[in-house]
């Protein structure tokens, strides 16, 4: 099927899975849309995320796409559903939370993980809510993590905290964890420094590689894989920040058109 792939967030975290998903599947068209003008989603309150969410996915559905795919945790928690029935059969939609739930059920059964996240993302429970249900005897503990997100869309112009992230990293609750999930795409480009807070002996899971491979799997199931590429992916934010620019040019390793949209 020849639609392009649609995919957004609030900034850049969505970047790490576009890149994921066009090094899995070149011959897949993407339109990326950052929501830059109104991030972080994570504090912002549920009806708030999900009116955002509608906007751009009717921006996604007149570019005729395929799939939507919300790279974004704190939309796929509070909004997904909403989502699903405003785009009905124009698109299929995927979130980031499914994929990541799917891995960890096959990966960690038995074992105590660890999560963090924005605060609508551990306020809402999702993961929690998701991995209870598997029955597979798995334990999470969540700390809500909202400056990193911030501290994440400066990484390319301003550095990182180290203090900030081993403050959080440090908590009680994420003591004898054996596996931490980023619940929040914008950590993808912190995973390094975190990696090493735990001396590299702990699995360190975002959503970036594991959200691609969910999507090759269900593009085959449902015959709408393309096979070739029939147009140039399109990068769209609805503020150009020098954040965002800079990002698109790290992940893709040449600097990308960028067009800035509010809609």
């Amino acid at each position: 099927m020849n639609g392009p792939i649609g995919i957004f967030d609030s900034g850049i975290g969505g970047l790490a899975v576009a890149r994921a998903v066009k090094d899995l599947l070149p011959q897949e068209s993407i339109v990326y849309f950052g929501d830059t003008a109104h991030l972080p989603y994570g504090d912002k309150a549920g009806a708030t995320i999900q009116a955002h969410a509608i906007r751009i996915c009717n921006f996604l559905l007149k570019r005729q796409c395929k799939v939507i795919l919300i790279a974004c945790n704190s939309v796929s928690a509070v909004a997904y559903d909403l989502v699903c029935a405003h785009v009905g059969q124009r698109a299929a939609v995927l979130n980031v939370i499914d994929p990541m739930i799917d891995y960890i059920g096959s990966q960690f059964q038995g074992q105590l993980i660890g999560l963090i996240g924005t605060q609508q993302t551990i306020h809402s429970r999702v993961y929690e809510k998701k991995i209870q249900a598997l029955r597979l005897g798995i334990q999470l503990r969540a700390v809500a993590t909202p400056l990193l997100v911030p501290m994440s869309e400066a990484r390319f112009t301003q550095g990182i905290s180290l203090e900030t992230i081993h403050n959080y990293l440090k908590n009680p609750a994420l003591r004898y964890i054996k596996a931490l999930i980023l619940g929040c795409t914008h950590y993808s480009v912190i995973k390094t420094s975190i990696k090493a807070f735990y001396q590299h002996q702990l699995s360190v899971m975002d959503a970036a590689e594991v959200t691609a491979t969910y999507l090759q799997r269900f593009l085959f199931r449902h015959q709408l894989l393309s096979t070739r590429l029939l147009a140039e992916d399109h990068f769209v934010a609805s503020a150009l920040t020098a954040d965002f620019e800079r990002a698109t040019h790290i992940f893709f390793g040449h600097k990308v058109h960028l067009e800035r949209l509010l809609v």
